[in-house]
Protein backbone atom coordinates (compact mmCIF):
# COMPACT_ATOMS: atom_id res chain seq x y z
CA UNK A 1 0.00 0.00 0.00
CA UNK A 2 1.58 3.23 -1.19
CA UNK A 3 1.26 6.01 -3.72
CA UNK A 4 1.34 5.15 -7.41
CA UNK A 5 -0.95 3.84 -10.13
CA UNK A 6 0.38 0.30 -9.71
CA UNK A 7 -0.13 0.32 -5.93
CA UNK A 8 -3.06 -0.18 -3.58
CA UNK A 9 -4.27 3.24 -2.46
CA UNK A 10 -7.49 5.27 -2.25
CA UNK A 11 -7.29 6.46 -5.85
CA UNK A 12 -6.58 3.08 -7.45
CA UNK A 13 -9.26 1.40 -5.33
CA UNK A 14 -11.81 4.03 -6.37
CA UNK A 15 -10.81 3.76 -10.03
CA UNK A 16 -10.99 -0.04 -9.94
CA UNK A 17 -14.42 0.12 -8.30
CA UNK A 18 -15.76 2.60 -10.84
CA UNK A 19 -14.62 0.44 -13.74
CA UNK A 20 -15.96 -2.70 -12.10
CA UNK A 21 -19.34 -1.06 -11.47
CA UNK A 22 -19.68 0.04 -15.10
CA UNK A 23 -18.63 -3.38 -16.38
CA UNK A 24 -20.98 -5.36 -14.12
CA UNK A 25 -23.85 -3.02 -14.97
CA UNK A 26 -23.23 -3.74 -18.65
CA UNK A 27 -22.68 -7.50 -18.42
CA UNK A 28 -24.94 -8.78 -15.62
CA UNK A 29 -28.72 -8.79 -15.91
CA UNK A 30 -30.53 -6.70 -13.27
CA UNK A 31 -27.15 -5.93 -11.74
CA UNK A 32 -28.20 -2.79 -9.88
CA UNK A 33 -31.17 -4.35 -8.13
CA UNK A 34 -29.36 -7.62 -7.37
CA UNK A 35 -26.51 -5.64 -5.89
CA UNK A 36 -22.84 -6.05 -5.08
CA UNK A 37 -21.42 -7.74 -1.95
CA UNK A 38 -18.52 -6.02 -0.19
CA UNK A 39 -16.49 -7.38 2.71
CA UNK A 40 -13.16 -6.56 4.30
CA UNK A 41 -10.60 -7.93 6.72
CA UNK A 42 -8.65 -6.16 9.46
CA UNK A 43 -5.60 -4.96 7.56
CA UNK A 44 -4.46 -1.37 7.51
CA UNK A 45 -6.90 0.71 5.40
CA UNK A 46 -9.16 -2.27 4.61
CA UNK A 47 -12.18 -0.48 6.07
CA UNK A 48 -11.49 2.71 4.10
CA UNK A 49 -10.94 0.77 0.88
CA UNK A 50 -14.19 -1.14 1.40
CA UNK A 51 -16.12 2.09 2.01
CA UNK A 52 -14.65 3.69 -1.12
CA UNK A 53 -15.59 0.59 -3.10
CA UNK A 54 -19.13 0.83 -1.81
CA UNK A 55 -19.28 4.55 -2.63
CA UNK A 56 -18.49 3.91 -6.29
CA UNK A 57 -21.31 1.38 -6.62
CA UNK A 58 -23.76 3.53 -4.67
CA UNK A 59 -23.08 6.50 -6.94
CA UNK A 60 -23.82 4.24 -9.90
CA UNK A 61 -27.17 3.31 -8.36
CA UNK A 62 -26.31 -0.22 -7.18
CA UNK A 63 -27.80 -1.99 -4.20
CA UNK A 64 -24.83 -2.63 -1.91
CA UNK A 65 -24.64 -5.55 0.51
CA UNK A 66 -21.97 -4.19 2.86
CA UNK A 67 -20.51 -6.14 5.77
CA UNK A 68 -19.85 -3.54 8.45
CA UNK A 69 -17.92 -5.97 10.64
CA UNK A 70 -14.86 -8.04 9.77
CA UNK A 71 -15.58 -11.21 7.80
CA UNK A 72 -13.57 -14.15 6.57
CA UNK A 73 -13.18 -14.17 2.79
CA UNK A 74 -15.51 -17.12 1.97
CA UNK A 75 -18.49 -15.15 3.28
CA UNK A 76 -18.35 -12.83 0.26
CA UNK A 77 -18.86 -15.55 -2.38
CA UNK A 78 -21.36 -17.29 -0.09
CA UNK A 79 -23.36 -14.08 0.18
CA UNK A 80 -23.35 -13.67 -3.60
CA UNK A 81 -24.79 -17.17 -3.85
CA UNK A 82 -27.32 -16.71 -1.08
CA UNK A 83 -28.62 -13.28 -2.15
CA UNK A 84 -28.24 -13.90 -5.89
CA UNK A 85 -26.05 -10.80 -6.10
CA UNK A 86 -24.41 -9.54 -9.29
CA UNK A 87 -20.87 -9.84 -7.93
CA UNK A 88 -18.65 -9.06 -5.00
CA UNK A 89 -15.43 -7.54 -3.71
CA UNK A 90 -13.35 -8.66 -0.73
CA UNK A 91 -10.67 -6.29 0.54
CA UNK A 92 -7.90 -8.55 1.80
CA UNK A 93 -4.28 -9.46 1.19
CA UNK A 94 -4.86 -12.91 2.66
CA UNK A 95 -1.54 -14.15 4.10
CA UNK A 96 0.73 -11.51 2.56
CA UNK A 97 3.05 -9.32 4.68
CA UNK A 98 1.57 -6.54 6.82
CA UNK A 99 2.22 -3.71 4.36
CA UNK A 100 0.14 -5.35 1.63
CA UNK A 101 -3.55 -5.22 0.83
CA UNK A 102 -5.64 -6.55 -2.02
CA UNK A 103 -8.88 -6.34 -4.00
CA UNK A 104 -10.53 -9.69 -4.75
CA UNK A 105 -13.32 -9.72 -7.33
CA UNK A 106 -16.11 -12.30 -7.64
CA UNK A 107 -18.56 -12.69 -10.53
CA UNK A 108 -22.30 -13.39 -10.29
CA UNK A 109 -21.60 -17.15 -10.18
CA UNK A 110 -19.80 -16.58 -6.83
CA UNK A 111 -16.45 -17.59 -8.34
CA UNK A 112 -13.43 -15.38 -8.76
CA UNK A 113 -13.26 -13.73 -12.16
CA UNK A 114 -11.58 -15.42 -15.12
CA UNK A 115 -11.12 -14.38 -18.77
CA UNK A 116 -12.66 -12.61 -20.54
CA UNK A 117 -14.06 -10.69 -17.58
CA UNK A 118 -10.67 -9.82 -16.08
CA UNK A 119 -9.55 -8.20 -19.32
CA UNK A 120 -12.93 -6.51 -19.80
CA UNK A 121 -12.84 -5.05 -16.30
CA UNK A 122 -9.28 -3.79 -16.75
CA UNK A 123 -10.25 -2.09 -19.99
CA UNK A 124 -13.32 -0.48 -18.41
CA UNK A 125 -11.29 0.81 -15.47
CA UNK A 126 -9.08 2.74 -17.89
CA UNK A 127 -12.19 4.44 -19.29
CA UNK A 128 -13.37 5.53 -15.83
CA UNK A 129 -10.32 7.01 -14.13
CA UNK A 130 -11.82 10.36 -13.15
CA UNK A 131 -13.06 10.01 -9.53
CA UNK A 132 -16.82 10.25 -9.10
CA UNK A 133 -16.45 11.36 -5.50
CA UNK A 134 -14.58 10.67 -2.27
CA UNK A 135 -17.36 10.18 0.28
CA UNK A 136 -16.08 7.52 2.70
CA UNK A 137 -19.27 7.80 4.76
CA UNK A 138 -21.76 7.40 1.93
CA UNK A 139 -22.08 3.74 2.85
CA UNK A 140 -23.55 4.76 6.22
CA UNK A 141 -25.98 7.29 4.75
CA UNK A 142 -27.40 5.68 1.62
CA UNK A 143 -30.69 3.80 1.53
CA UNK A 144 -29.11 1.51 -1.07
CA UNK A 145 -26.96 -0.16 1.60
CA UNK A 146 -27.85 -3.18 3.76
CA UNK A 147 -25.72 -5.42 5.95
CA UNK A 148 -26.10 -9.09 4.91
CA UNK A 149 -25.77 -10.02 8.58
CA UNK A 150 -29.21 -8.49 9.14
CA UNK A 151 -30.57 -10.73 6.36
CA UNK A 152 -29.45 -13.85 8.23
CA UNK A 153 -26.72 -14.68 5.72
CA UNK A 154 -24.07 -15.61 8.28
CA UNK A 155 -26.59 -17.80 10.09
CA UNK A 156 -27.42 -19.50 6.77
CA UNK A 157 -23.73 -20.08 6.09
CA UNK A 158 -23.29 -21.88 9.39
CA UNK A 159 -26.41 -23.93 8.78
CA UNK A 160 -24.69 -25.26 5.66
CA UNK A 161 -21.48 -25.82 7.61
CA UNK A 162 -23.44 -27.76 10.23
CA UNK A 163 -24.97 -29.92 7.49
CA UNK A 164 -21.47 -31.34 6.88
CA UNK A 165 -21.48 -32.82 10.40
CA UNK A 166 -22.33 -36.52 10.74
CA UNK A 167 -21.14 -37.56 14.20
CA UNK A 168 -22.19 -35.01 16.82
CA UNK A 169 -22.40 -37.54 19.64
CA UNK A 170 -18.85 -38.75 19.02
CA UNK A 171 -17.66 -35.15 18.73
CA UNK A 172 -19.18 -34.27 22.12
CA UNK A 173 -17.62 -37.31 23.80
CA UNK A 174 -14.10 -37.09 22.34
CA UNK A 175 -10.94 -36.54 24.36
CA UNK A 176 -9.05 -35.18 21.35
CA UNK A 177 -7.65 -31.76 22.22
CA UNK A 178 -7.46 -29.08 19.55
CA UNK A 179 -5.41 -25.89 19.56
CA UNK A 180 -6.29 -23.02 17.21
CA UNK A 181 -4.50 -19.95 15.89
CA UNK A 182 -6.06 -17.20 13.81
CA UNK A 183 -2.58 -15.88 12.93
CA UNK A 184 -3.64 -12.39 14.08
CA UNK A 185 -6.52 -12.55 11.58
CA UNK A 186 -10.30 -12.56 11.52
CA UNK A 187 -10.88 -16.30 11.90
CA UNK A 188 -11.46 -16.82 15.64
CA UNK A 189 -15.22 -16.11 15.94
CA UNK A 190 -15.95 -18.09 12.78
CA UNK A 191 -13.80 -21.05 13.86
CA UNK A 192 -15.49 -21.08 17.29
CA UNK A 193 -18.93 -21.09 15.72
CA UNK A 194 -17.99 -23.88 13.33
CA UNK A 195 -16.79 -25.99 16.28
CA UNK A 196 -20.07 -25.29 18.06
CA UNK A 197 -22.03 -26.37 14.97
CA UNK A 198 -20.25 -29.72 15.09
CA UNK A 199 -20.54 -30.03 18.90
CA UNK A 200 -16.77 -30.37 19.03
CA UNK A 201 -15.04 -29.59 22.34
CA UNK A 202 -13.86 -26.00 22.59
CA UNK A 203 -10.38 -25.56 21.17
CA UNK A 204 -7.58 -23.84 23.07
CA UNK A 205 -6.73 -20.57 21.31
CA UNK A 206 -3.21 -19.26 20.90
CA UNK A 207 -3.88 -16.18 23.02
CA UNK A 208 -1.17 -13.99 21.52
CA UNK A 209 -2.61 -14.52 18.02
CA UNK A 210 -6.34 -14.80 18.65
CA UNK A 211 -7.38 -11.19 17.99
CA UNK A 212 -7.10 -9.31 14.68
CA UNK A 213 -3.89 -7.27 14.53
CA UNK A 214 -2.80 -5.75 11.19
CA UNK A 215 0.83 -5.61 12.32
CA UNK A 216 1.08 -9.41 12.87
CA UNK A 217 3.55 -8.85 15.74
CA UNK A 218 4.43 -12.46 16.57
CA UNK A 219 5.21 -13.80 13.08
CA UNK A 220 7.62 -12.75 10.35
CA UNK A 221 5.07 -13.81 7.73
CA UNK A 222 1.39 -14.35 8.64
CA UNK A 223 1.23 -17.48 6.52
CA UNK A 224 0.72 -20.83 8.27
CA UNK A 225 2.02 -22.53 5.13
CA UNK A 226 5.51 -21.34 6.09
CA UNK A 227 5.77 -24.19 8.61
CA UNK A 228 7.33 -24.30 12.06
CA UNK A 229 8.36 -20.66 12.04
CA UNK A 230 4.73 -19.57 11.72
CA UNK A 231 3.43 -22.21 14.13
CA UNK A 232 5.96 -21.78 16.94
CA UNK A 233 3.49 -20.26 19.42
CA UNK A 234 0.81 -22.77 18.47
CA UNK A 235 3.16 -25.68 19.19
CA UNK A 236 4.18 -24.12 22.50
CA UNK A 237 0.52 -23.71 23.46
CA UNK A 238 -0.27 -27.28 22.44
CA UNK A 239 2.58 -28.60 24.55
CA UNK A 240 1.33 -26.64 27.56
CA UNK A 241 -2.24 -27.93 27.35
CA UNK A 242 -1.55 -31.45 26.04
CA UNK A 243 -3.00 -30.72 22.62
CA UNK A 244 -3.18 -33.38 19.92
CA UNK A 245 -3.93 -31.30 16.83
CA UNK A 246 -3.14 -27.73 15.82
CA UNK A 247 -5.49 -25.92 13.43
CA UNK A 248 -4.25 -22.69 11.84
CA UNK A 249 -6.17 -20.33 9.61
CA UNK A 250 -4.40 -17.66 7.61
CA UNK A 251 -5.44 -14.05 8.38
CA UNK A 252 -8.56 -14.02 6.18
CA UNK A 253 -9.40 -17.62 7.17
CA UNK A 254 -9.75 -19.06 3.69
CA UNK A 255 -6.77 -21.38 4.18
CA UNK A 256 -6.10 -24.12 6.74
CA UNK A 257 -2.85 -25.55 8.06
CA UNK A 258 -2.73 -28.58 10.36
CA UNK A 259 -0.13 -30.12 12.66
CA UNK A 260 -0.43 -33.27 14.76
CA UNK A 261 1.54 -34.62 17.70
CA UNK A 262 2.71 -38.16 17.11
CA UNK A 263 2.97 -40.99 19.65
CA UNK A 264 6.74 -40.40 19.89
CA UNK A 265 6.16 -36.78 20.90
CA UNK A 266 7.20 -35.26 17.58
CA UNK A 267 5.02 -32.75 15.74
CA UNK A 268 4.24 -33.34 12.08
CA UNK A 269 3.14 -30.32 10.08
CA UNK A 270 1.09 -31.64 7.19
CA UNK A 271 1.72 -30.26 3.73
CA UNK A 272 -1.19 -28.96 1.71
CA UNK A 273 -1.04 -32.10 -0.41
CA UNK A 274 -1.17 -34.34 2.64
CA UNK A 275 -4.17 -32.47 4.04
CA UNK A 276 -5.78 -32.64 0.60
CA UNK A 277 -5.26 -36.41 0.47
CA UNK A 278 -6.82 -36.88 3.93
CA UNK A 279 -9.78 -34.59 3.24
CA UNK A 280 -10.36 -36.10 -0.20
CA UNK A 281 -10.35 -39.65 1.16
CA UNK A 282 -12.59 -38.62 4.07
CA UNK A 283 -15.03 -36.92 1.70
CA UNK A 284 -15.17 -40.07 -0.43
CA UNK A 285 -15.69 -42.38 2.57
CA UNK A 286 -18.51 -40.18 3.90
CA UNK A 287 -20.19 -39.91 0.49
CA UNK A 288 -20.15 -43.67 -0.03
CA UNK A 289 -21.49 -44.20 3.51
CA UNK A 290 -24.29 -41.75 2.67
CA UNK A 291 -25.36 -43.92 -0.27
CA UNK A 292 -23.66 -42.26 -3.23
CA UNK A 293 -22.08 -44.38 -5.96
CA UNK A 294 -18.51 -43.56 -7.09
CA UNK A 295 -19.65 -42.70 -10.62
CA UNK A 296 -21.84 -39.92 -9.16
CA UNK A 297 -18.90 -38.20 -7.45
CA UNK A 298 -16.16 -35.86 -8.58
CA UNK A 299 -13.13 -34.05 -7.18
CA UNK A 300 -10.96 -31.23 -8.52
CA UNK A 301 -7.39 -30.20 -7.80
CA UNK A 302 -4.98 -27.71 -9.33
CA UNK A 303 -2.46 -29.02 -11.79
CA UNK A 304 0.46 -28.33 -9.42
CA UNK A 305 -1.17 -30.28 -6.60
CA UNK A 306 -0.57 -33.94 -5.78
CA UNK A 307 -1.69 -36.64 -8.20
CA UNK A 308 -2.95 -38.68 -5.24
CA UNK A 309 -6.62 -37.94 -5.93
CA UNK A 310 -6.12 -38.82 -9.60
CA UNK A 311 -4.73 -42.20 -8.55
CA UNK A 312 -7.53 -42.69 -6.03
CA UNK A 313 -10.08 -41.91 -8.76
CA UNK A 314 -8.52 -44.58 -11.00
CA UNK A 315 -8.91 -47.17 -8.25
CA UNK A 316 -12.31 -46.14 -6.86
CA UNK A 317 -14.11 -45.05 -10.02
CA UNK A 318 -15.05 -41.42 -9.33
CA UNK A 319 -14.28 -38.51 -11.65
CA UNK A 320 -11.17 -36.45 -11.09
CA UNK A 321 -10.31 -33.30 -13.06
CA UNK A 322 -7.29 -31.02 -12.97
CA UNK A 323 -7.54 -27.27 -13.32
CA UNK A 324 -5.13 -24.40 -13.58
CA UNK A 325 -3.64 -23.07 -10.36
CA UNK A 326 -5.94 -20.92 -8.23
CA UNK A 327 -9.50 -21.24 -7.03
CA UNK A 328 -10.81 -18.99 -9.77
CA UNK A 329 -10.09 -21.96 -12.05
CA UNK A 330 -10.91 -24.71 -9.54
CA UNK A 331 -14.31 -23.19 -8.72
CA UNK A 332 -15.32 -22.74 -12.34
CA UNK A 333 -14.16 -26.28 -13.13
CA UNK A 334 -16.33 -27.61 -10.29
CA UNK A 335 -19.33 -25.74 -11.66
CA UNK A 336 -18.84 -27.31 -15.09
CA UNK A 337 -18.79 -30.77 -13.50
CA UNK A 338 -21.99 -30.00 -11.61
CA UNK A 339 -23.66 -29.15 -14.92
CA UNK A 340 -22.80 -32.74 -15.90
CA UNK A 341 -24.85 -33.83 -12.85
CA UNK A 342 -21.81 -34.86 -10.86
CA UNK A 343 -21.57 -34.19 -7.13
CA UNK A 344 -18.28 -32.38 -6.55
CA UNK A 345 -17.54 -33.37 -2.97
CA UNK A 346 -14.04 -31.94 -2.61
CA UNK A 347 -11.65 -29.52 -4.31
CA UNK A 348 -8.24 -28.27 -3.29
CA UNK A 349 -4.91 -26.68 -4.15
CA UNK A 350 -1.60 -27.53 -2.52
CA UNK A 351 -1.30 -24.03 -1.03
CA UNK A 352 -3.54 -25.20 1.88
CA UNK A 353 -6.76 -24.18 0.16
CA UNK A 354 -9.73 -26.57 0.48
CA UNK A 355 -13.42 -26.67 -0.43
CA UNK A 356 -15.68 -29.19 1.25
CA UNK A 357 -18.95 -29.84 -0.57
CA UNK A 358 -20.76 -26.99 -2.29
CA UNK A 359 -21.07 -24.27 0.36
CA UNK A 360 -18.82 -22.01 -1.69
CA UNK A 361 -16.82 -22.35 -4.90
CA UNK A 362 -13.78 -20.88 -3.20
CA UNK A 363 -11.38 -22.10 -0.57
CA UNK A 364 -12.80 -22.02 2.93
CA UNK A 365 -10.60 -22.60 5.96
CA UNK A 366 -13.50 -22.53 8.41
CA UNK A 367 -15.72 -25.30 7.02
CA UNK A 368 -12.59 -27.35 6.27
CA UNK A 369 -11.41 -26.88 9.86
CA UNK A 370 -14.61 -28.32 11.33
CA UNK A 371 -14.81 -31.14 8.78
CA UNK A 372 -11.21 -32.21 9.41
CA UNK A 373 -11.64 -32.05 13.18
CA UNK A 374 -14.69 -34.33 13.08
CA UNK A 375 -12.79 -36.77 10.87
CA UNK A 376 -9.87 -36.71 13.32
CA UNK A 377 -12.28 -37.65 16.10
CA UNK A 378 -13.39 -40.67 14.07
CA UNK A 379 -9.79 -41.66 13.35
CA UNK A 380 -8.80 -41.43 17.01
CA UNK A 381 -11.88 -43.50 17.84
CA UNK A 382 -10.47 -46.15 15.45
CA UNK A 383 -7.21 -45.96 17.40
CA UNK A 384 -5.12 -44.22 14.74
CA UNK A 385 -3.78 -40.71 14.23
CA UNK A 386 -4.41 -38.62 11.14
CA UNK A 387 -0.84 -39.29 10.04
CA UNK A 388 -1.31 -43.04 10.47
CA UNK A 389 -4.47 -42.78 8.37
CA UNK A 390 -2.43 -41.04 5.68
CA UNK A 391 0.05 -43.92 5.81
CA UNK A 392 -2.82 -46.36 5.27
CA UNK A 393 -3.89 -44.38 2.23
CA UNK A 394 -0.37 -44.46 0.82
CA UNK A 395 -0.15 -48.22 1.31
CA UNK A 396 -3.38 -48.60 -0.67
CA UNK A 397 -2.82 -46.08 -3.46
CA UNK A 398 0.97 -45.64 -3.50
CA UNK A 399 3.38 -43.40 -1.63
CA UNK A 400 3.06 -39.87 -2.90
CA UNK A 401 5.86 -37.65 -1.64
CA UNK A 402 6.23 -34.03 -2.62
CA UNK A 403 8.86 -31.35 -2.28
CA UNK A 404 7.71 -27.82 -3.04
CA UNK A 405 9.66 -24.60 -2.65
CA UNK A 406 10.92 -21.63 -4.62
CA UNK A 407 13.85 -19.56 -5.81
CA UNK A 408 13.88 -15.81 -5.27
CA UNK A 409 14.54 -13.58 -8.27
CA UNK A 410 13.33 -10.00 -8.74
CA UNK A 411 14.90 -9.62 -12.21
CA UNK A 412 12.16 -10.24 -14.79
CA UNK A 413 14.64 -10.33 -17.68
CA UNK A 414 16.67 -13.02 -15.94
CA UNK A 415 13.53 -15.07 -15.29
CA UNK A 416 12.61 -14.78 -18.97
CA UNK A 417 16.07 -15.90 -20.07
CA UNK A 418 15.94 -18.90 -17.70
CA UNK A 419 12.67 -20.13 -19.18
CA UNK A 420 13.83 -19.34 -22.72
CA UNK A 421 16.83 -21.61 -22.22
CA UNK A 422 14.63 -24.40 -20.83
CA UNK A 423 12.25 -24.02 -23.76
CA UNK A 424 14.60 -23.34 -26.68
CA UNK A 425 18.04 -24.51 -25.53
CA UNK A 426 21.25 -22.58 -24.97
CA UNK A 427 21.06 -21.03 -28.42
CA UNK A 428 17.71 -20.29 -30.04
CA UNK A 429 17.25 -21.81 -33.48
CA UNK A 430 14.83 -19.96 -35.73
CA UNK A 431 11.95 -21.98 -37.15
CA UNK A 432 9.62 -20.03 -39.42
CA UNK A 433 7.23 -22.99 -39.70
CA UNK A 434 6.71 -23.15 -35.94
CA UNK A 435 4.10 -21.02 -34.16
CA UNK A 436 6.72 -20.46 -31.48
CA UNK A 437 9.14 -18.77 -33.89
CA UNK A 438 11.96 -21.00 -32.71
CA UNK A 439 12.63 -24.73 -32.53
CA UNK A 440 11.54 -26.22 -29.22
CA UNK A 441 14.44 -27.83 -27.42
CA UNK A 442 13.30 -28.98 -23.99
CA UNK A 443 15.75 -31.11 -21.98
CA UNK A 444 15.59 -34.83 -22.74
CA UNK A 445 16.76 -35.88 -19.28
CA UNK A 446 16.60 -34.25 -15.85
CA UNK A 447 18.59 -35.65 -12.95
CA UNK A 448 19.50 -38.63 -15.12
CA UNK A 449 15.86 -39.56 -15.74
CA UNK A 450 14.24 -39.51 -19.16
CA UNK A 451 11.63 -36.82 -19.80
CA UNK A 452 8.47 -38.58 -21.03
CA UNK A 453 6.03 -35.67 -21.02
CA UNK A 454 6.06 -31.86 -21.29
CA UNK A 455 3.24 -29.36 -20.97
CA UNK A 456 4.05 -25.69 -21.47
CA UNK A 457 1.06 -23.49 -20.68
CA UNK A 458 2.98 -20.31 -21.48
CA UNK A 459 3.52 -20.95 -25.19
CA UNK A 460 0.85 -23.63 -25.66
CA UNK A 461 2.54 -27.02 -26.08
CA UNK A 462 1.63 -30.45 -24.74
CA UNK A 463 3.54 -33.53 -25.82
CA UNK A 464 0.74 -35.85 -24.62
CA UNK A 465 -2.00 -34.66 -27.00
CA UNK A 466 -2.36 -35.62 -30.66
CA UNK A 467 -2.11 -32.07 -31.91
CA UNK A 468 0.31 -30.98 -29.15
CA UNK A 469 -2.25 -28.42 -27.98
CA UNK A 470 -2.88 -28.27 -24.21
CA UNK A 471 -6.37 -28.99 -22.88
CA UNK A 472 -5.86 -26.44 -20.08
CA UNK A 473 -5.95 -22.69 -20.80
CA UNK A 474 -2.76 -21.08 -22.10
CA UNK A 475 -1.47 -17.72 -20.89
CA UNK A 476 1.66 -15.92 -22.02
CA UNK A 477 1.43 -13.58 -19.02
CA UNK A 478 3.26 -16.03 -16.75
CA UNK A 479 5.69 -18.92 -17.02
CA UNK A 480 4.47 -22.46 -16.36
CA UNK A 481 6.02 -25.73 -17.55
CA UNK A 482 5.27 -29.26 -16.32
CA UNK A 483 7.63 -32.22 -16.80
CA UNK A 484 6.94 -35.92 -16.39
CA UNK A 485 9.90 -38.25 -15.87
CA UNK A 486 10.21 -42.01 -16.32
CA UNK A 487 10.65 -42.57 -12.56
CA UNK A 488 7.04 -41.42 -11.82
CA UNK A 489 8.09 -37.87 -11.00
CA UNK A 490 5.88 -34.97 -12.04
CA UNK A 491 7.00 -31.42 -11.40
CA UNK A 492 5.92 -27.94 -12.43
CA UNK A 493 7.99 -24.78 -12.48
CA UNK A 494 6.15 -21.47 -12.64
CA UNK A 495 6.47 -17.82 -11.81
CA UNK A 496 4.41 -16.18 -9.09
CA UNK A 497 1.88 -13.52 -10.01
CA UNK A 498 2.38 -11.59 -6.78
CA UNK A 499 5.91 -12.32 -5.53
CA UNK A 500 9.46 -12.30 -7.00
CA UNK A 501 9.66 -16.08 -7.01
CA UNK A 502 10.14 -19.02 -9.34
CA UNK A 503 8.14 -21.77 -7.66
CA UNK A 504 8.45 -25.50 -8.15
CA UNK A 505 6.02 -28.25 -7.22
CA UNK A 506 7.34 -31.79 -7.42
CA UNK A 507 5.92 -35.20 -6.60
CA UNK A 508 6.92 -38.83 -6.98
CA UNK A 509 4.85 -41.96 -6.49
CA UNK A 510 6.90 -44.88 -5.17
CA UNK A 511 6.68 -48.19 -3.37
CA UNK A 512 8.17 -46.90 -0.11
CA UNK A 513 8.29 -43.46 1.45
CA UNK A 514 12.02 -43.37 2.21
CA UNK A 515 13.11 -44.37 -1.28
CA UNK A 516 10.56 -42.08 -2.89
CA UNK A 517 11.86 -39.13 -0.89
CA UNK A 518 15.46 -39.86 -1.84
CA UNK A 519 14.59 -40.23 -5.52
CA UNK A 520 12.51 -37.08 -5.54
CA UNK A 521 15.12 -34.99 -3.76
CA UNK A 522 17.62 -35.98 -6.42
CA UNK A 523 15.28 -34.60 -9.07
CA UNK A 524 14.70 -31.42 -7.04
CA UNK A 525 18.44 -30.83 -6.88
CA UNK A 526 18.53 -31.18 -10.66
CA UNK A 527 15.74 -28.60 -11.02
CA UNK A 528 18.00 -26.08 -9.32
CA UNK A 529 21.27 -27.15 -10.92
CA UNK A 530 20.20 -28.09 -14.45
CA UNK A 531 17.08 -26.05 -15.18
CA UNK A 532 17.37 -22.95 -13.00
CA UNK A 533 21.20 -22.92 -12.93
CA UNK A 534 20.53 -21.11 -9.68
CA UNK A 535 24.15 -20.49 -8.66
CA UNK A 536 25.14 -19.16 -12.09
CA UNK A 537 22.04 -16.96 -12.19
CA UNK A 538 22.39 -15.77 -8.60
CA UNK A 539 19.03 -17.12 -7.46
CA UNK A 540 18.40 -17.38 -3.72
CA UNK A 541 16.77 -20.51 -2.32
CA UNK A 542 13.95 -20.36 0.20
CA UNK A 543 15.27 -20.33 3.73
CA UNK A 544 14.20 -23.58 5.35
CA UNK A 545 12.97 -23.81 8.95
Amino acid sequence: MEAGFSRMNDLTVLQASQGLAVYIEKKVRDAKTRGIVIGHDHRHHSSEFARLTAAAFIQRGFKVWFYKELVHTPLVPYTIKKLHAAGGVMITASHNPKDDNGYKVYWENACQIIPPHDEGIASTILKNLEPWGWDYDLVFKSDLVSDPTDQGVIDAYFEEVEALCQNKSDNEATNVKFVYTAMHGVGTPFAKRAFNCFKLPAFTPVEAQVLPDPDFPTVAFPNPEEGKGALTLAIQTAEQVGGNIILANDPDADRLAIAEKQPDGQWIIFSGNQIGSILGAASFEKAIAAGYKPEQLAMVASTVSSKFLARMAEVEGFTFVESLTGFKWIGNTAMRLEKQRLNVIFSYEEAIGFTIGNIVKDKDGVSALAFFSEWAVQLYKRGITAYQYLEELYKKYGYFVSENSYFICDDKKKISSIFDRIRFGNEKENDNKSKFGHKLCYPETIGGHKVIGIRDLTVGYDSSTKDNEPTLPVSSSSEMITFRLDNHTVFTIRTSGTEPKIKYYSELRGESEDQARKDLHHVVEAIGDELMEYEKNGLAKKKED
